[in-house]
């Protein structure tokens, strides 16, 4: 039964996302901002989350409870968010933004600390359904919230703070996972670094996760100019969210069995397909079936990175090393997709960029091929 809790909490806590990472580029835009200024708010955040993941990760690790300290970050978020509708200026809502980001950007890597942990108690539940609640969460706020920011955009920071009370009532129901560096022996982070396999794939991830950075701040414009309006980039929103289903069911069995260079390559191949036809397309409905990639690539990369630093760092570094991945993936990839991206469309396009961000992958994949051939290589020597 307890399981069951989590399952609902990611249902509920992934509606946020959907909220927030979906409109507010939209709500930007509405007050009249330009996409350097949208670059330069959704970048900031992620800047801040820099700073605040390595943070939230070692005040998991040392906490009594990890518990607490979720439940802070999802109290923080929904209260921070509520400062946004206050001005429209431009300096404030960065301030905003940092506020925000501070709290919101480690709710996902401490959830998956603390449920990966746990079902290791758990047998018959696997980590892949359970995130598939955040999946189906995402995809029905998608396009209930669609509807309603067709006229009322504004109405998003009250229905993410609600998300929040609720998600926190949730965790209330959570079994105590302790900080396994509360008592005793004490680790730094950078013995994480110490894993060159570790740090290899978390290198791949990051490229391609920029792409996605500059894919989540700069869609839901490039989609309105395409001519899809809040309902029709809810609806994408929603093609891609149930895309993610068919990994999420078998996550557990593709990751026992397939190599994880294999499966970072059949991302970046999708990446890849996904961004060169997005520059290649100017219909929106067109865009819907391509958004089916997505399957391959963001929940791919998210979860079996979690799944990986589960298995592969140190007791006392289980929420850093979630963090540690939180900090490249919503962190680094965020500001330099977001940032750089802004510069890069007001002065080639946006449908340029996305067109270079097809070549970014195109260069994953070619550099992925490599390592797993002097990978394959090796083993053979070591077997001679």
């Amino acid at each position: 039964m307890a399981m069951s809790y989590f399952l609902l909490f990611y249902f509920v806590v992934y509606m946020g996302n959907a909220i927030y990472g979906t409109y507010i580029p939209v709500y930007f835009q509405s007050i009249g901002a330009t996409p350097t200024q949208i670059g330069a708010l959704l970048s900031v955040g992620p800047f801040v989350a820099v700073l605040a993941q390595p943070l939230w990760g070692a005040v998991g690790d040392r906490a009594r409870t990890k518990n607490a300290v979720l439940g802070w970050l999802i109290a923080g978020s929904g209260a921070m968010i509520l400062l946004f509708p206050f001005s429209e200026a431009f300096l404030y809502l960065l301030v905003v933004v940092c506020l925000f980001t501070f709290f919101q950007t480690s709710i996902f890597a401490l959830s998956d600390a603390i449920t990966l942990e746990e079902l290791e108690k758990h047998k018959r539940w696997s980590f892949g359904p359970i995130r598939l609640g955040g999946t189906i969460g995402f995809a029905v706020m998608s396009i209930t919230f669609g509807w309603i920011a067709k006229d009322h955009i504004g109405y998003l920071f009250y229905a993410y703070a609600l998300v929040m009370l609720v998600s926190l009532l949730l965790l209330a129901k959570f079994p105590k996972v302790s900080g396994y560096q509360s008592t005793g022996n004490k680790m730094q982070v950078w013995v994480l670094f110490k894993n060159r396999k570790l740090v290899t794939y978390l290198a791949i991830n990051l490229v391609l996760q920029i792409t996605m950075g500059y894919y989540y701040t700069f869609f839901p414009v490039y989609y309105k100019e395409m001519g899809g309006d809040s309902v029709l980039l809810g609806w994408s929103m929603v093609v891609s969210s149930l895309s993610e289903i068919p990994f999420l069911l078998f996550a557990s069995k593709i990751m026992k069995r397939v190599r994880m260079t294999h499966i970072l390559l059949l991302s970046s191949l999708a990446a890849m397909a996904r961004w060169f036809i997005f520059s290649f397309t100017d219909n929106p409905y067109w865009v819907l079936p391509t958004q089916l990639l997505h399957g391959l690539i963001f929940i791919v990369l998210t979860v079996t990175m979690a799944m990986y630093i589960n298995q592969e760092v140190p007791k006392e570094l289980k929420a850093s090393g979630q963090t540690l991945n939180g900090l490249l993936n919503l962190g680094l990839a965020r500001i330099i997709g977001s940032f750089l991206g802004g510069y890069a469309s007001e002065a080639y396009g946006m449908r340029n960029v996305f067109m270079f961000n097809g070549w970014v992958a195109a260069a994953c994949a070619a550099a992925i091929v490599i390592i797993t051939l002097r990978q394959t290589r090796s083993e053979r020597t070591l077997d001679a």
